[in-house]
């Protein structure tokens, strides 16, 4: 009898289906795929496997050994009573989303530097006007909270543009394939940030990175410099940014927010200097995200059928 494995990852084609069909069929496996909650609802409970973002499902699926999440990000799940349960395997696809997103921060970056929502507005009005100062990425100093995928990957592009230095920030003091001028731990994050030009945050959200970024830290950003947001809202103190934006003399990229979607009424939507992005650095209507997606799900499965260790596999209770 085959086991069960349901999909309910709406971003997949049919050829990323075909795959990931052919792999766990030669793996003893039979693949139900849905394409929202509610299709996959009923089926949920027969699963050995589950293969979704929604907690709702995982909930669901009482019987499941390993869920495994077509996202980075888990803290939904770890907010969950699905953190409580030992008898489930969690992972995620952490890896697949570094390319997209660090191509986000470098457009994000550079529409800050140039002045572009500013001459957006300017040409908007059927004006003229070409004298605003700009900056830019060469010569700049660049601090990237967060060393894995994203951070990687946004450092090698990083490089492109020859700035004077790139700064990684891990606790492990870890710097893959060298990357990075020098990696430092966030407690030297406060002694670094004066001398900072650009400062990137790629971090999950654990209680060490929850408002990593206070108000006190804030303070201690230099006039001009640029803060750029791809991982979670919770690391920064939102109410506080608003308050140094309202300033004029700090420029923010959010593509992240305490609450998503933003309440209408919310302050931040009108802050000067300040790029809005609705959580789509990583979106899956990349072809290639969703390649790398099931290239690392079918990874993982094949792990799991032959009883090794998941290469992603998420401790629920530490948040990733």
């Amino acid at each position: 009898m085959k086991r069960t494995i349901v999909s309910a990852f709406g971003g997949l084609s049919e050829a990323h289906r075909r795959r990931i069909d052919k792999t766990a069929e030669k793996l003893g496996f039979e693949v139900l795929f849905f394409n929202s909650d509610h299709e996959a609802e009923k089926a949920v409970s027969a699963a050995e496997v589950l293969f979704s973002e929604s907690v709702f499902l995982a909930e669901k699926a009482v019987n499941a050994k390993w869920i495994c999440s077509p996202f980075a990000g888990m803290d939904r799940f770890a907010e969950s009573p699905l953190a409580g349960r030992k008898d489930v395997l969690f992972s995620n696809t952490s890896g697949a989303y570094g390319i997209a997103i660090s191509e986000h921060i470098v457009l994000t970056a550079l529409q800050i530097l140039r002045r572009q929502e500013e001459y957006r507005r300017i040409i908007s009005m059927h004006e003229w006007k070409r004298d605003l100062p700009v900056r830019s990425l060469y010569g700049s100093r660049i601090v990237i909270a967060g060393t894995g995928d994203i951070g990687r990957n946004t450092a090698i592009r990083m490089r492109a543009f020859s700035p004077a230095s790139i700064t990684g920030i891990n606790q492990s003091l870890e710097n893959p394939d060298s990357v990075f001028d020098q990696v430092i731990p966030s407690t030297s994050l406060p002694l670094i940030l004066p001398d900072t030009d650009i400062l990137i945050l790629a971090l999950p959200e654990t209680p060490a990175t929850r408002h990593l970024i206070s108000a006190s830290v804030l303070s201690l950003m230099p006039e001009g410099m640029i803060l750029i947001n791809v991982g979670r809202g919770s690391a920064i103190d939102q109410a506080a940014l608003i308050s140094r934006l309202r300033e004029g003399t700090l420029y923010a990229g959010l593509d992240v927010f305490e609450e998503e979607p933003i309440p209408e009424k919310d302050a931040i939507w009108d802050c000067p200097n300040l790029i809005i992005t609705p959580h789509c650095a990583g979106n899956t209507s990349l072809p290639y995200t969703v390649d790398l997606i099931t290239d690392l799900f079918l990874e993982d499965l094949k792990n799991y059928a032959e009883g090794l260790p998941l290469k992603r596999q998420v401790n629920l209770t530490r948040g990733y």
